[in-house]
């Protein structure tokens, strides 16, 4: 029943949008309203198809339905209840049907915003554009990637569960859905780019209409990259949280084109300048969501965090393909539309700051990529098998990082269009000693090494530039002069400059060390003490847990261990981690005693300032929130005067209010 209702539902939602798509288009094509009003209806359509498969796939799961292949593939009797639930997410077929859910409210939130917009015919081809999307993974689940396949269980069966690795922390219920919330809401800005560029109206109105989208979708971008860090630490018992993987690559570069955009399109607003700039920034960011979509979910890269073979790789490949080849082929048409009306005056302005930070994060994000699908090329040409590992990710992205950082102290000082040397030593005074203290501090309490010393002074550089501008607008507007674009960008810049600081602290002063320890036996790293007490073991459903007992400077027990998982019989480790403000000691199992009375073998790592990569993280979603909010309007304008976009060819104008006008 279940896999019959579930198979249904996505040949509906497949249908809905394939129709949706013709008619929305028709509506455009035509000039009838009429049709695009009409074509609303099928986006509500496929929003409750892709609900109903959502829904059809968790009964399934939590009453082990196990006639659904995905089921019998993926759950168990054994699997706790959370795990359960969150076992649709962590396997292809599943994740496809998180994705179009999450895609399709999207088109329906869309939908219910420019309800008023109907007869615009950019807002037509925008939702052509999501229609169009949207069919594409309806046909995936249709296809290669049907989750509610037929499977005859024999008399007893019951399933492996999901990867043992993706059932032993929390954070698995909740680091994949951020990521899609991020990775899908991308969706929303690109589909108006692609309407703006299908009707030449390239102004500024739809940067203005589709902010709030695209400042949402990179906050929940950020979000899930940074749980997806936590979760590594957690669980993974080596010691760090981001190792350079070609699944986290496929997360993070997305992360970067994004973010260049949302500085850049602040200068078009302002001046009217970096149009195609801005839409090659969106629509590459689109693209990489996709990329690394196959990245993920192809079986082409070996990682934790990939998913197995699968027959849809070709499948996404040919629609990135076509996403570039569209969207280059729209920017080269409308090439004279989109000349900027506008130019830098001088290197020494804001819009010259945010030019030389996009460079930078793209070039960020061409080393990354670089790196990443390079291996695979060469596989693809000379079946070679190659790999590109940490060190050079490190030794490429640390000088772009730190110059990056850089620009972080100087823009928000910079003024439009030219700054005076009277007015940057003026501007620059405070933030520079902060930049100073930071880096004092930190050589009294026993930094060394250019690198994180850099780090420190540019951070602290960086924080006194953000704070100067938060107090500043305080004291003119209250506590409501932290609401709004640029200081809600400063709160984020704080949220960065602690997880710049709190990386290059870990990277560079970490201490690991293996100890054998008997019982009652006692080691030191890191200046603290480390006492194995004994062994226990616990049996639950679904695992046997083996723990050691390890006491820390004669203060609290903690219990790493390893698990072994009675379907497959996989042992995972089970780090345990005694977490403080300045530092972070993580306590793994390599190796139980061979008999009674032999020693255990522990990794100990001892990283300082870790819980401030998540404080940080909470500090950028914050900042983000306040930024996707208007502050105090100076000059009101009324919304139903804002077009969606401005005429080819029209400057913005040269003050700050578009950003207020779309509520």
């Amino acid at each position: 029943m279940n896999a019959a209702l579930g198979g249904a539902a996505n040949v509906l939602g497949l249908a809905s949008a394939t129709i949706g798509a013709v008619t929305a288009g028709t509506g455009v094509i035509r000039r009838r309203p009429d049709l695009v009003r009409l074509s609303r209806r099928y986006a509500w359509l496929t929003f409750a198809c892709a609900l109903a498969a959502f829904a059809i796939m968790e009964r399934a799961l939590i009453t082990r339905d196990f006639t659904v292949a995905f089921v019998a593939e993926n759950g168990s009797s054994r699997t706790p209840a959370l795990y359960n639930f969150a076992t649709l997410w962590s396997a292809l077929e599943g994740s496809i049907i998180l994705w179009a859910l999450v895609l399709t409210g999207y088109v329906v939130a869309t939908v219910v915003k420019f309800r008023d917009r109907v007869d615009d015919e950019l807002f037509g081809w925008a939702l052509v554009t999501m229609f169009v999307i949207t069919a594409f993974f309806f046909v995936l689940l249709v296809g290669p990637a049907n989750p509610f396949k037929s499977f005859e269980p024999p008399i007893g069966y019951d399933g492996p569960g999901p990867n043992p690795l993706l059932q032993n922390h929390i954070l698995m219920a909740f680091h994949p859905p951020m990521l899609y919330l991020g990775y899908v809401g991308f969706t929303v800005p690109f589909a108006f780019a692609i309407g703006a560029l299908a009707t030449g109206r390239v102004g500024e109105g739809w940067l203005v209409a589709t902010r709030r989208w695209t400042l949402f979708a990179w906050g929940f971008l950020t979000i899930g990259i940074i749980l997806g860090a936590w979760w590594s630490y957690e669980v993974l018992g080596w010691g760090g949280y981001w190792a350079w993987d070609p699944v986290e690559n496929a997360s993070f570069l997305p992360w970067l084109t994004g973010t260049a955009y949302v500085h850049s399109v602040m200068v078009q607003e302002r001046r009217g300048m970096l149009r195609v700039w801005n839409l090659s920034l969106l629509c590459a960011t689109f693209a990489l969501t996709i990329l690394g979509t196959f990245l993920t979910r192809s079986g082409v890269v070996a990682s934790v965090h990939a998913f197995s073979n699968s027959t849809i790789g070709p499948l996404l490949l040919g629609f990135f393909a076509v996403i570039v080849a569209v969207t280059v082929g729209l920017i080269g048409w409308r090439g004279d539309q989109l000349r900027s009306p506008g130019r830098i005056d001088s290197p020494l302005s804001r819009e010259g700051a945010f030019l030389a930070n996009n460079v930078m994060f793209a070039a960020f994000a061409f080393v990354v990529l670089l790196g990443t699908v390079f291996p695979l090329i060469v596989e693809a040409i000379n079946n070679d098998r190659i790999s590109v590992g940490t060190p050079y990710f490190e030794r490429m992205t640390m000088p772009i990082g730190l110059v990056l950082l850089f620009l972080m102290s100087i823009a928000p000082v910079l003024p439009w269009r030219k700054a005076s040397g009277e007015l940057l030593s003026q501007r620059l005074f405070w933030p520079a000693w902060c930049g100073l203290g930071a880096m004092t501090l930190a050589l009294l309490l026993g930094a060394r090494g250019l690198v994180p010393m850099l780090a420190f002074a540019f951070g602290g550089f960086a924080a006194g530039a953000a704070l100067r501008q938060i107090v500043l607008a305080s004291r003119r507007q209250g506590w409501r002069g932290i609401v709004g674009r640029t200081n809600g960008g400063m709160v984020v810049h704080l949220g960065v400059i602690l997880i710049a600081v709190a990386f290059a602290s870990s990277s560079s002063y970490a201490h690991q060390q293996e100890l054998q320890l008997i019982v009652g036996q006692t080691g030191t790293v890191g200046g603290h003490e480390i006492t194995f007490r004994g062994i226990t073991t616990k049996e639950l459903p679904e695992k046997s847990l083996t723990q050691a007992q390890l006491q820390i400077d004669g203060g609290q027990v903690y219990a790493p261990g390893i698990s072994v998982y009675a379907f497959s019989g996989q042992n995972i480790g089970t780090p345990s981690v005694r977490t403080g403000i300045t530092e972070d000691i993580m306590l793994s199992v390599i190796a139980f005693p061979e008999s009674e009375g032999g020693p255990v073998t522990v990794r100990v790592v001892v990283q300082p300032l870790i819980m401030w990569l998540w404080i940080g993280g909470g500090v950028m979603a914050v900042g983000t929130a306040l930024a996707a909010f208007p502050g105090r309007r100076r000059n009101p304008i009324s919304p139903t005067s804002a077009p969606l976009a401005g005429r080819p060819g029209s400057p913005a104008p040269n003050r700050a209010e578009p950003e207020l006008v779309i509520t």
